[in-house]
């Protein structure tokens, strides 16, 4: 199953709902394409949902890890909010729970931008 991305602007910020899997192949592909995308159109804050995701394999952690730190490179910032236990689980094994700016729920990942 491929993964749909549906990306839309709230007060400035892009959200991002992912559906479907982040693992090696075209997924991880279309996920960084799109991600170098809103950085060369200036976007600078950006909020990835992952309440749809069914599954990410290491490569897919290591597609967000890449996502993370382009945008910090363009003075940008990726978070990610609606995890699901078993993805912050995975995160917290992987630590990188330290790395990611992490919320419960879409509205609190769109609160966070204006701390």
């Amino acid at each position: 199953m491929p993964l749909k991305m549906t990306d839309r602007e709230v007060d400035g910020i892009t959200v991002v709902a992912l559906d479907g899997r982040i693992v090696l192949g075209e997924e991880t592909s279309a996920f960084r394409e799109k991600i170098k995308g809103f950085l060369a159109e200036g976007k600078k804050k950006i909020l990835l949902n992952l309440d749809n995701v069914t599954l990410i394999d290491s490569t897919g952690l290591g597609t967000l890890v890449s996502a993370h730190h382009s945008a910090a490179s363009h003075g940008a910032s990726v978070r990610l909010c609606h995890l699901g236990s078993k993805f912050q689980e995975v995160l917290q094994v992987t630590k990188l729970l330290t790395v990611f700016d992490v919320s419960d729920t879409e509205a609190d990942g769109i609160r966070s931008f204006s701390k």
